[in-house]
């Protein structure tokens, strides 16, 4: 409900963060928190603050107690209000700088989501050093927000 609601008060204006997950299995996460950066977005764009969210990350690490290989960041989440939610050409190219760059980031899930009036529109696309892009499978329980 609260990304629902968040990216609904955005209207037209991209916003999005990050995402902080638990890894439940080998490649089976739940997002147990996200950021929401409604600050700098346009119509047809978005990058997120790099220091709000280090601070947030931060505050994720030290509420899971440091656990990294349990509790860890998963990936970027944006809004596209104006376009099918789906990766555009420069989403696919800012995640694989991510995970192809120097941080080490061996991989990252990139959520894009559209609000329609009651509900959210959706796609996940999972992010691999050295290998392409591909749609992975997201499962939206009764108490997601």
């Amino acid at each position: 409900m609260r990304l629902h609601n968040a990216v609904k008060a955005a209207g037209a204006v991209e916003i999005g963060g990050v995402l902080m997950a638990e890894q439940l299995a080998p490649g089976e996460f739940l997002i147990v928190d996200f950021t929401i950066d409604a600050q700098t977005g346009g119509a047809a764009h978005f990058v997120r603050s790099v220091d709000d969210h280090r601070i947030a990350l931060s505050d994720f690490f030290d509420r899971t107690g440091s656990d990294f290989k349990r509790f860890n960041y998963l990936g970027e989440w944006h809004s596209h209000p104006n376009h099918p939610p789906v990766p555009s050409f420069e989403d696919v190219s800012s995640m694989e700088n991510l995970v192809g760059g120097e941080r080490d980031i061996p991989f990252a899930i990139l959520l894009v989501v559209r609000v329609h009036w009651r509900w959210l529109s959706l796609s996940a696309t999972l992010f691999e050093q050295g290998l392409e892009p591909r749609p992975v499978t997201i499962d939206i329980g009764p108490a997601a927000g």
